[in-house]
């Protein structure tokens, strides 16, 4: 798992690449996560495996790729995505799996991919999280320019979100409108899942255009989906796809 760099709009992008078979799987990461994480790690090794084409990433102002996670935002994310597969990825066919906001994420690198597009797998995905994650105190304030702050259980204490970044998301909004994605899509979220409702998963599902698509519900699973029984289950679907 050896981490490399690229070099694009002025920036060094960290990533690991596996060379193999096609299609190729590519793991986006959650908020302020990163390609070291448990999901994606456990992705990277089952490739490695299979002898299956894969990429991770670190987003520009996380992990060990260059920035100012200040700076970051959807479209700037999405940009450096589609950077790394078009300089990086062999295959023609590609599977974005997003984790949470990667899950947003997952969509419009998915949009732009267009006919390249071989699926997509959404881990507690969280379209729209500009909209129905903030109060409207918090709205207002992030409107002002303010970055807000939060309380977070997951080792980032307390978590940011700055004003550039949740305005750029709120341009991106997805849910309310045809998602125009014809692709298979598969959706895995926890029914304990307390940060991202899994009605968004299901709203999700309703909005995609193509037939393909199905959520699947994890009985006790929370937000991170990481327990071994949850790996495996991520797993099985990566290899269905």
């Amino acid at each position: 798992m050896t981490t490399q760099f690229h070099e694009t709009g002025g920036q060094r992008l960290a990533y690991r690449h596996n060379a193999g078979a096609g299609p190729a799987v590519v793991f986006l990461p959650g908020y302020m996560s990163d390609m070291d994480g448990g999901k994606a790690t456990a992705v990277f090794e089952w490739c490695v495996q299979q002898r299956r084409e894969c990429l991770l990433l670190d987003y520009s102002g996380c992990g060990q790729s260059d920035g100012d996670f200040a700076n970051g935002t959807l479209s700037q994310w999405r940009d450096e995505v589609l950077a790394l597969i078009d300089a990086k990825v062999k295959a023609d066919g590609v599977i974005v799996i997003g984790s949470s906001m990667g899950g947003w994420l997952m969509l419009l690198v998915g949009m732009a991919l267009g006919n390249r597009l071989h699926a997509l797998l959404g881990i507690a995905a969280a379209p729209d999280f500009s909209d129905w994650g903030f109060t409207e105190v918090q709205k207002n304030q992030l409107r002002a320019g303010t970055t807000i702050y939060e309380k977070n259980h997951y080792g980032y204490d307390p978590t940011p979100t700055h004003a550039r970044f949740w305005q750029d998301a709120e341009a991106n909004r997805l849910l309310d409108s045809e998602i125009a994605i014809h692709a298979p899509v598969r959706l895995l979220h926890g029914q304990q899942d307390t940060d991202v409702p899994p009605e968004t998963s299901l709203r999700l599902a309703r909005a995609l255009v193509g037939n393909d698509v199905q959520v699947t519900m994890v009985k006790g699973g929370d937000h991170r989906l990481s327990r071994d029984g949850d790996i495996a289950l991520l797993l099985r679907m990566v290899d269905s796809l």
